[in-house]
């Protein structure tokens, strides 16, 4: 991870708890626990959807102050089973699943109320589960806002980004023939679920590696190494893709239009002013329907939490909320 953000957010820790939560369909869940235990409770909602969860987003928050719960969603990071794996089965793996399984986990740890920290889909998710169960949340703090809609979904993957990032478009469109390049999505789902590896692993390096190459303002080659090891590449590839398929289970732009449910409670909203893959065109949406949310806009800054201006914003966040019930 990039050495300016022990500059930025807290040094390592390492959880004093950890576990599986079985939810269901044969899924376990993996969660841990760190920093105070009678601390502030805040979970953490990875991106993707299928990125996983690392050592260092337990960084963001003051160990002396947060009670820090990380997890990881159904079929990536360590939870079990592995949307790499041959044969995966993806159909139990919804956002309203995913919604359930946080619940879930906030009644099994014996949380009244936590913050829910979430980027990029984790601000989806985020999102769907205010709307849902607004008792349970005591403030919200999202990163490079997400919600699904036609429009943002065939900015990045059917098109539109291209315009920006000509070159490696050209690598994103490579493994699909030229005829079926009108509809991305559906052409690269039908590979990435093929069961040949010799066809679905290419698709999913080639996915999710378009998606690494754009994070970031200036390249961050570690950054792509990083997300495109083959297992993790190949999850990250399917779990989103059949996200994206699906529009995540949202109705049209549900999740600005439900900002009703969640509009008393605090919430911070951190974009990047260049994020090529959720341009700030959603955070301001939901802002203007949302006015009560503060909107923090970083001006040297695309997508990638550990940009430093992105990083320096979400720390602010959450040290100011620390202290609030």
């Amino acid at each position: 991870m990039n050495e300016h953000l022990d500059e930025i957010l807290y040094p390592p820790i390492e959880p004093y708890e950890t576990g599986e939560l079985i939810v269901g369909d044969g899924n376990r869940v993996y969660w841990e626990q760190s920093g105070n235990p009678d601390g502030k409770p805040v979970v953490f909602l990875h991106g993707g959807p299928g990125g996983g969860t690392s050592p260092w987003h337990r960084r963001f928050f003051d160990p002396a102050r947060y009670r820090i719960v990380l997890f990881d969603q159904r079929g990536c990071g360590r939870s079990t089973p592995h949307a790499s794996e041959p044969g995966a089965d993806l159909r139990h793996n919804t956002t309203w699943h995913l919604v359930a399984d946080i619940e879930l986990l906030r009644r099994n740890l014996g949380i009244a109320r936590w913050q829910v920290f979430g980027g990029s889909w984790g601000s989806a998710l985020a999102l769907a589960y205010a709307q849902a169960h607004p008792d349970a949340v005591s403030e919200l703090v999202l990163r490079g806002i997400f919600t699904l809609r036609r429009h943002e979904l065939e900015w990045f993957y059917e098109g539109g980004a291209s315009a920006i990032f000509p070159d490696l478009w050209e690598d994103f469109i490579a493994p699909i023939p030229v005829l079926e390049r009108s509809r991305m999505i559906e052409a690269y789902h039908r590979r990435l679920f093929d069961p040949d590896p010799a066809v679905h692993r290419p698709a999913g390096l080639a996915w999710t590696r378009w998606e690494a190459s754009t994070l970031t303002l200036l390249p961050d080659p570690a950054l792509v190494e990083t997300m495109t090891d083959p297992a993790a590449a190949i999850a990250f590839a399917r779990i989103e893709n059949h996200y994206f398929v699906h529009g995540g289970w949202f109705d049209e732009g549900q999740l600005i239009a439900g900002v009703d449910a969640i509009r008393g409670i605090p919430a911070v909203i951190v974009q990047g002013r260049y994020d090529v893959c959720t341009p700030a065109m959603t955070a301001w949406d939901l802002h203007r329907a949302w006015p009560e949310a503060e909107l923090v806009m970083v001006p040297d800054a695309s997508h990638a939490a550990s940009e430093p201006g992105i990083a320096r914003a979400l720390r602010a966040a959450t040290d100011r909320l620390a202290g609030d019930d």
